[in-house]
């Protein structure tokens, strides 16, 4: 009888649960081993949404493994990584009970992801700590009276259109270093969320490049800035400048790029590490980092899968300009950018049975309801 394949994902965040699920397609060659830092599914994505309304993000992006039909062959592991032996192939996880375990693998996954200090934490979480991150992140927002978000980017926009809508009472305020906002965007996409953040009462203020502070947790202002404004005061600060730090302590050196992130070729593999790959965040696939997104985890399954089979893999093209939705669900409903700059939008209701419907099969292969 033929040996089967075990492939360990380690990381079941957003581009690891996808790989994951998709690698599970060739279960009958394959032993799934999922490891994660939480007990269930916790989505990186719409912060904004995340600190306005987080029972709605809760629904769609907090969802226990086993309702994942896709994942009933996997075996989930909820733990810490530690280390690497790359001659052994195997790594060492941590439990939140202390003890320590090791798992082979021949093919390894890495997707770990990134942290940062406002909403992606790498410490070992169950579902009450979710939970309890989640209502205390909201009660803060909801309590103040202004909030001053620093970046430039999709969170930063995100959150202020998500925020400015929810507590309209509030005032809403967005320091970024250039002339526009969404810089890896298509030009005209920024003059569209400009137009929609003007509208919901949002104050913009461009060419304000800020002090930032070595902990970026959510704090009390003033922000200071080191283009010459004066402080600016807001009784909460929320910094969203992208700077992120990879997961990657656990491993060695050698894997890695001089910011930490993986190394990786055109495949997604890692060079001069066999069986090792990486996607998402985590992996230094090119700037903007764009394999979590653009099918990357669906292209490093297929490789995974091929590459243990002895066959061909296929290698990951990069997109010029960053895609999707910049603002998240809104009551007028859900905006989504293209690449080349075109845009379309439809309503809630037609966003909510998408998800249900449409998405949740094509991307995780189903989800059970509770």
């Amino acid at each position: 009888m033929t040996r089967r394949s075990r492939v360990v994902v380690a990381g079941l965040g957003d581009t690891g649960l996808v790989a994951t699920v998709h690698l599970a397609r060739y279960h009958r060659n394959l032993d799934l081993v999922g490891i994660s830092s939480t007990s269930a599914w916790l989505s990186g994505r719409d912060v904004g949404l995340r600190l306005a309304r987080p029972e709605r993000w809760a629904g769609q992006y907090n969802v226990e493994f086993s309702r994942f039909p896709a994942l009933d062959r996997t075996r989930v592991v909820h733990g810490a990584l530690t280390a690497l032996d790359h001659d052994a192939r195997v790594v060492t996880v941590r439990s939140a009970e202390g003890a320590t375990t090791r798992e082979p693998y021949d093919a390894l996954l890495i997707a770990t992801g990134v942290r940062n200090d406002v909403w992606r934490r790498p410490d070992l979480q169950d579902q009450t700590d979710i939970e309890d991150n989640l209502s205390v992140m909201h009660a803060r927002v909801a309590a103040a009276g202004s909030i001053a978000i620093v970046g430039g980017g999709p969170a930063a926009m995100g959150s202020a259109a998500q925020l400015a809508e929810a507590f309209p009472h509030q005032r809403v305020s967005v320091y970024f270093p250039g002339e526009r906002g969404l810089t890896r965007h298509h030009p005209r996409v920024w003059d569209l969320v400009r137009s929609r953040l003007e509208g919901l009462g949002v104050h913009l203020h461009p060419l304000h490049r800020a002090q930032t502070p070595p902990d970026m947790s959510p704090s009390s202002g003033p922000v200071r800035f080191t283009t010459g404004q004066p402080p600016a005061e807001a009784a909460l600060v929320l910094w969203a400048t992208g700077r992120v730090r990879p997961n990657t302590e656990w491993l060695p050196p050698a894997v890695l790029d001089a910011q930490g992130f993986v190394r990786v070729e055109a495949d997604l593999s890692v060079p001069g590490h066999d069986g090792i790959w990486a996607v998402g965040d985590v992996a230094s696939s090119d700037p903007l980092r764009a394999t979590a997104r653009n099918n990357g985890a669906q292209l490093v399954a297929r490789n995974i899968a091929a590459a243990l089979r002895g066959r061909r893999t296929r290698t990951w093209r990069a997109p010029a300009h960053v895609q999707g939705s910049v603002l998240g669900p809104l009551r007028d409903g859900l905006h989504v950018f293209l690449a080349s700059g075109g845009d379309f939008r439809y309503s809630l209701r037609v966003h909510d049975l998408l998800e249900r419907h449409v998405t949740s099969r094509l991307i995780y292969r189903g989800i059970r309801t509770r």
